[in-house]
């Protein structure tokens, strides 16, 4: 079951809802009704000015068993409805068998509050060549452990993709590159998704959980096996990676079936943490201040690298390999999107530009990789001779997060672009197109801005359909001439 190139189609169309009337209630509006009570209840427990996490740890019983631990968990990403576009969901195989990791094969996940598509292009082009993750549709059909989490999710984040996962005959070691391919910027989230003990009394469940959870707390990817946690797999993987990357993770709750809806004899346990990147974890709520100060700060850097980049390129007729990463400012080793663009010093006319929309790497490799395709790769020019160098200015715009923009129709959206702030992503019928803040600068009016963004995409200029989306970012940026005479890259 290999992981197909980004192009591929997924192999089925709708993965309709497999626990609706046994989990969860099966009827929409009462569905509603009882997740919204679960989350009052996790929104009074939430603190005010909470940081938003990256990554949750949430149980996955039926709601009235675990659902009130759970919604600890989502009402601590609700804050982010607007920012939070895509959900990466890993939790253990428990109906059939798997042999390492399978993605969902299907294009939509259903629930009885709407339909969920699944983020094939993004998800299978960062997971191609990681051993062990394939695609199969089988285990997830009647598995519960991802599905029970939708309805909690669509009533916190609204509209979202979903990259579900499931783990089976899998060590932790394998899951944590997945983690780590899969980790996305701000409108990522991540769920691992599992109880804890099972099936023992209270009194010695609370003491394995509290065990299960101490080792949670210290980041200890050692300490939980299956009898700890049915996805510690899952949870190993993602405490691993937490490890490596200075992540801190914070309790939310933790009971077990006998606090709920159940005996005290015979009880499953569940828990739910938050992972925050950073101890600075609120910075993600402004996300263009924090671009502005990491640009501002490491400018000249980002000039560098991807004026090393493209001088790789001039020198040696490929690509640059991966960088060492390990004398590097923490801000360029997260993960970053951006822009490299050449231009002529003195006419300031476009040489080439390539970049990412979304992160999906360090940001220094990011800026390095594109200060080489910016010379090689964009085929409306020729390549960069070692002559030009002289002539060439070098830009890097770091993008921010790309959030949704909500429209109407035409002539809303005209009227909601912001000439020479909003950078434009624009997809309909399986097709995108990109302009940069910066074209504003060629393209001042937003009747004609849009026009051509449509052009970009490969639609008509006067294109417009329901199905039209549309989404926002902006840039902060810096340029250097690196080899004008007395500078150096």
């Amino acid at each position: 079951m290999p992981v197909a190139a980004a192009a591929s189609a997924p192999s089925g169309a709708v993965r309709p809802p497999a626990i609706a009337g046994t989990f969860y209630t099966g009827d929409a509006a009462s569905l509603r009704r009882e997740v919204s009570a679960y989350l009052e209840e996790g929104r009074a427990a939430r603190p005010t000015d909470a940081p938003v996490p990256k990554a949750i740890i949430a149980p996955h019983a039926g709601h009235v068993y675990s659902g009130a631990v759970a919604a600890r968990a989502y009402a601590r990403l609700e804050p982010a409805r607007d920012r939070i576009r895509r959900v990466v969901m890993i939790g253990p195989a428990h109906r059939a068998p798997v042999r390492g990791i399978a993605l969902s094969g299907a294009a939509v996940w259903r629930t009885p509050l709407g339909d969920v598509p699944i983020d094939h292009a993004w998800a299978r082009a960062r997971l191609a060549g990681i051993e062990g993750v394939g695609v199969a549709d089988a285990p997830h059909a009647q598995e519960h452990c991802l599905e029970v989490h939708l309805p909690f999710l669509q009533a916190t984040l609204g509209e979202f993709s979903l990259v579900p996962m499931l783990v089976g005959r899998a060590a932790p070691e394998q899951v944590a590159p997945v983690l780590r391919a899969l980790w996305g910027g701000p409108e990522t989230a991540v769920i691992i998704s599992s109880d804890l003990s099972h099936f023992l009394d209270d009194a010695t469940c609370r003491t394995t959980d509290a065990g299960t959870a101490a080792a949670i707390e210290a980041l200890n990817p050692n300490a939980i096996g299956p009898h700890e946690a049915c996805g510690f797999a899952a949870i190993n993987g993602l405490l691993s990676l937490a490890r490596r990357s200075g992540i801190r993770v914070e309790r939310l709750d933790i009971r077990n079936s006998g606090d709920t809806a159940g005996s005290r004899d015979r009880v499953v346990g569940y828990g739910a943490w938050a992972f925050f990147e950073s101890e600075e974890a609120g910075a993600n709520d402004d996300p263009i201040a924090a671009t502005a100060a990491l640009v501002e700060a490491h400018g000249p850097a980002l000039v560098r690298l991807a004026a090393t980049g493209l001088e790789h390129g001039v020198h040696h007729g490929g690509p640059p390999g991966p960088l060492d990463l390990s004398a590097s400012p923490p801000a360029l080793c997260a993960p970053g999107a951006a822009f490299v663009t050449l231009t002529h010093r003195l006419t300031d006319r476009l040489r080439g530009c390539i970049g990412s929309v979304e992160a999906h790497r360090p940001l220094a490799q990011d800026v390095h990789g594109h200060g080489y395709d910016a010379g090689f790769r964009d085929s409306r020019f020729p390549l960069v001779a070692e002559r030009e160098l002289p002539d060439l200015r070098v830009s890097v715009s770091v993008l921010t997060p790309s959030v949704p923009l909500p429209f109407a129709d035409r002539d809303d959206l005209l009227s909601r672009m912001r000439p020479g702030v909003d950078g434009l992503i624009l997809e309909d019928r399986g097709r995108r197109g990109l302009f940069l803040p910066q074209v504003w600068e060629q393209v001042p009016e937003p009747e004609t801005f849009l026009a051509h963004l449509l052009r970009k995409a490969a639609l008509p200029e006067t294109h417009w359909s329901g199905t039209v989306r549309v989404q926002r970012f902006e840039t902060r940026g810096v340029k250097g001439t690196p080899w004008a005479p007395g500078e150096t890259p």
